[in-house]
């Protein structure tokens, strides 16, 4: 790659060609200041942060928008600079209400590190405001006007990396503000609550109405994980406080997600509403009553001994990590068990990891079938919509039916597709991507009925991605956990369910077992089947490998330290194995 030399600070660099001068700086190790730009993002050149000297150059330049060309001597704290930087501070911080004390996020607010930069003590000019309003109609995030400043990071997030364009700026000059859609009330706008917006802006103007006023940046601790919402396999950064969850992040550097996050991910885990097994917990007289760890274990070893393996079936949920998912089958295989299978079983047509996600930013024409992308693996989905709102790609629904019931055009992403097709007229989907240059398939345990068609027809022309359901569903299929439950076979049934949710009918199907054990982190309907019930870890707690529905091996790890009397999964397993064997 041809490279330029230039001077910043008496350093000469060489870089690519191509670049600005802010990325030079990068390159070199030196700090330019900054409030609009974000490395996520285009750049934008409106805050003038970044001004910088540069010689032959008539007035100083914006660092992040301006080209780096051969020769080029710059200087980024000349004295002209910094009276300019500190001009600009000054400006914005008259214009609307910063008294950084009552902020949440004093101490993590990039305007009031910039202060401390620059020296700022007091405001150089009058502060005649008038007190905007606080929209809290959001489920999850609260927009304070009066921290605003105009960087439009939360507009460029919202439109560039998830294609959504909720976000906008009504009025002009001081009376420019940020608004939803056509001025609404942000909770009844079109946010789709990607979190995209929160995390990319500078000051305390977007907050997260959980996570506001209980941690400072030196005060919290980060560690950098796996989501395990969905099989996509996002990279998050866990917020920690004194064994709380505080909130979770993107993580910037994450191939898979690039910092993206959904609700699902970010939000949701915060919202947990069920409450915590936190003993073992033995059914005597018909209620389950608190237990010591021998006690029930014992209980759940004899029992196992006692019958024949093929009347035992055990299922595993598969949001557990690939280490306890070849525990639990060697176990029960061992066992031979009737059935191992998972609580989300993967069709065979999903057996096999085709594709990446990477694929969806180059494709031209959509079909998905299958999956409902605004509910399930949304990051995915948000590479859709980034294509349909910003390329001009074209989007083909296959609209599945599920048990029974038509499948409606009134989903979320239904609302940008152009296309909306029946099974029985998948033919003509296969005709618009045939007529496409890159088009790309996107399927889920939905699809099976037209996954034949569509190979058949645009292997070789079209690219395809099989979105698994769960999380670590094909960590489950290498660890042969994928057999059918048959519920008149099985006269005990292990469970392990962990924090997972588990099918209505599936609970039901346990009914006619005459001893059901279940491993779970929180109370619910699972429960009260359960003869025993063992405590376990929930994601957050628990450290190992996931393999998302790419085929990429992905390390999760704890963040958390589970509760007293509360075991991992794999503790469980082999404390159960080692009772099986008289131990």
């Amino acid at each position: 790659m041809a490279k330029v030399n230039l001077i910043i600070n008496d350093q000469k660099i060489a870089v690519p060609a191509g670049g600005t001068v802010l990325e030079a700086a990068l390159e070199a190790g030196i700090d330019i200041p900054t409030l609009c730009h974000h490395p996520a993002l285009t750049n934008w050149g409106a805050c003038r942060i970044c001004l910088v000297e540069i010689e032959k150059q008539r007035t100083l330049q914006p660092a992040c928008t301006f080209p780096a060309t051969e020769g080029m001597v710059v200087h980024t704290e000349s004295e002209k600079v910094v009276s300019a930087r500190k001009f600009v501070l000054q400006l914005l911080f008259s214009e609307r209400n910063h008294y950084c004390m009552y902020c949440q996020v004093s101490g993590d607010c990039e305007l009031q590190s910039l202060a401390y930069r620059y020296g700022l003590d007091s405001w150089t000019y009058p502060r005649s405001y008038t007190p905007l309003a606080v929209d809290a109609s959001q489920q999850y995030i609260v927009i304070d006007h009066n921290r605003c400043i105009l960087c439009r990071r939360c507009v460029r997030s919202c439109a560039e990396l998830v294609g959504n364009h909720t976000l906008g700026v009504r009025e002009r000059g001081m009376d420019s503000m940020i608004s939803a859609d056509m001025n609404v009330p942000f909770g009844r706008s079109s946010c789709i609550a990607c979190v995209t917006c929160l995390h990319v802006c500078p000051t305390g103007a977007l907050m997260d109405r959980r996570s506001a006023y209980r941690g400072r940046e030196v005060k919290v601790e980060r560690l950098k994980s796996t989501c395990v919402a969905c099989s996509v396999g996002c990279g998050v950064e866990l917020i920690t406080r004194d064994n709380h969850l505080l909130r979770i992040e993107g993580d910037w550097d994450a191939e898979v997600n690039k910092g993206l996050l959904c609700v699902a991910g970010c939000f949701e885990p915060l919202s947990e509403g069920r409450r915590r097994v936190l003993t073992p917990l033995v059914r005597r007289n018909g209620a389950l009553e608190e237990g010591s760890w021998d006690e029930a274990l014992s209980i759940v070893a004899d029992k196992l001994n006692s019958l024949d393996g093929t009347s035992i079936a055990a299922l595993a949920s598969p949001r557990a990590t690939n280490e306890t998912l070849n525990l639990f089958a060697e176990l029960f295989k061992g066992l031979g068990a009737g059935s191992v299978g998972s609580l989300k079983p993967i069709p065979d047509f999903l057996s096999r990891a085709e594709g990446s996600l990477a694929m969806l930013d180059q494709a031209d024409f959509f079909v998905v079938a299958g999956v409902d992308l605004a509910k399930d693996c949304q990051v995915a989905g948000f590479a859709v919509r980034r294509g349909v709102t910003n390329r001009g790609a074209r989007l083909a629904l296959v609209l599945i039916e599920a048990e029974g019931i038509v499948a409606k055009r009134e989903t979320e992403l239904g609302k940008i597709a152009h296309y909306h097709f029946q099974p029985a007229e998948v033919d003509q989907a296969i005709a618009l991507a045939k007529g496409a240059d890159a088009p790309m398939v996107i399927y889920g345990a939905g699809a099976g009925k037209v996954m034949s068609q569509l190979w058949v027809a645009l292997s070789g022309k079209a690219r395809f991605l099989g979105l698994v359901p769960g999380t670590n569903g094909r960590g489950a299929l290498a660890a042969g956990i994928n057999g059918a439950f048959e519920a008149d076979k099985a006269r005990a049934v292990y469970v392990l369910a962990a924090d997972d949710e588990v099918d209505e009918g599936l609970l039901s199907s346990l009914d006619g077992a005459e001893f059901v054990v279940a491993q779970a982190s929180y109370f619910g309907p699972l429960l009260e089947r359960a003869d025993v019930v063992l405590p376990t870890a929930i994601w957050a707690e628990k450290s190992g490998t996931l393999i998302n529905t790419e085929g990429r091996a992905q390390a999760v790890y704890a963040a958390l330290r589970p509760p007293a009397g509360v075991k991992d999964d794999r503790e469980i397993l082999k404390m159960l194995a080692d009772k099986m064997r008289g131990g």
